[in-house]
């Protein structure tokens, strides 16, 4: 006898909220485990194509994994140290742009020049507090990170849960399937099709669209002469997966130091501008598009209060999982809707005699 639907309804809601209390309750403990999980299903696609090339799922997993590795660690030790040394030059050189910015404005307004004027003594105050305080702020983000995510906890635990994830996906996915209730394993599966179609269109190619953008912005700004062209350029890629903000952020920060920089070299800020302006073009009109697509189901604002939501309520553990969540809330939505649209409650009742249908509105006209 199969079960009512207020008992279907009331068995999945009690799923769901266990699942959000145990991440709620664990998520620093599960945060390795959900990266590792994040990284196999990212790179599955590729553990596919290498078996279709003839390897067998370990060979593909082990050459991935190295692969992955490797490049990892050309990252920490090429990038990630001149990364830091930009950000650290960054913040000391804010009193210098404060400088150059007020020179800049004193040249237009020279009323200014008052050292006791309101606007001295503010800009004074805001370099100041920026050159004290940044380092600190530097070096606490990084720490503070480094402290929730564990550091070697999760350096040791990720590759690990990524390698065995990754090679075992295929069976796991069958074995979830197994377990699906008999009566609605068709629409379980219709489902997690559509969610898996969404996220693989969506954060798949988004992380492609991050790699390829932090990439264009740091070569792009360092060969135009910005001072601080890696340091932009990765903070523009990265933010990029935010909608608009990476746009927002990385050229309102670009511009602002071609500013500073450059100030009366408008050939060279007119470089820059181009630059950051040419990026934002491909990158909404050629390459998003390409890799991500344009009907992933996942509106920028529903994204935007997913991120807010989760990272609010669960941290660090819920921006990993926002996505995710998003994009099956999301499907979930367009099914129920569907299904709403072919209800009696939308349609009304649907009378076969077509004779009988025109009497009863007669009637009713009076």
């Amino acid at each position: 006898m199969a079960l009512s639907v207020r008992t279907q309804i009331l068995a999945w809601s009690i799923a769901a909220a266990v699942f959000f209390l145990l991440l709620w309750l664990m998520g620093g403990v599960l945060l390795p485990f959900l990266v590792g999980g994040a990284v196999a299903y990212f790179l599955d696609p590729i553990a596919d194509r290498l078996q279709r090339f003839g390897l067998s799922r370990s060979m593909a997993t082990i050459i991935i994994m190295l692969t992955a590795l490797l490049v990892v660690v050309l990252l920490v030790l090429s990038v990630l140290p001149l990364l830091y040394q930009q950000t650290l030059g960054l913040i000391d050189a804010v009193p210098a742009f404060v400088k150059n910015f007020q020179n800049a404005v004193l040249v237009r307004f020279p009323e200014l020049a008052d050292r006791t004027s309101i606007m001295s003594r503010t800009l004074a105050q805001i370099a100041g507090l920026v050159q004290s305080k940044g380092g600190e702020l530097a070096q606490g983000v990084l720490s503070s990170a480094f402290g929730v995510i564990g550091w070697v906890v999760f350096i040791l635990v990720v590759p690990v849960v990524a390698f065995y994830l990754l090679l075992d996906w295929d069976r796991m996915v069958a074995r979830i399937d197994a377990l699906l209730p008999r009566d609605h394993a068709p629409v379980i599966r219709m489902l997690a099709a559509d969610v898996d179609g969404v996220l693989a269109a969506f954060v798949r190619g988004q992380i492609t669209v991050c790699l390829i953008m932090a990439t264009y912005y740091s070569i792009g700004l360092m060969l135009a002469g910005l001072q601080f062209g890696l340091l932009v350029g990765f903070i523009a890629g990265t933010v990029t997966f935010i909608p608009y903000l990476g746009a927002l952020l990385g050229g309102a920060l670009g511009i602002t130091l071609a500013l500073v920089q450059f100030w009366g070299d408008w050939v060279s800020v007119a470089i820059i501008v181009a630059v950051i302006a040419f990026g934002q073009f491909m990158e909404g009109n050629i390459i998003t598009p390409r890799l991500v697509g344009k009907s992933v189901g996942l509106h920028p604002v529903w994204l935007l209060f997913a991120l807010s939501a989760m990272g609010t309520v669960f941290g660090f553990v819920g921006l990993l999982v926002a996505v995710p969540t998003a994009a099956a809330l999301g499907v979930l939505t367009r099914f129920v809707v569907a299904k709403y649209h072919q209800s009696v409650l939308y349609q009304g009742q649907v009378e076969d005699d077509g004779t009988e249908k025109a009497a009863n509105r007669d009637e009713a006209m009076g």
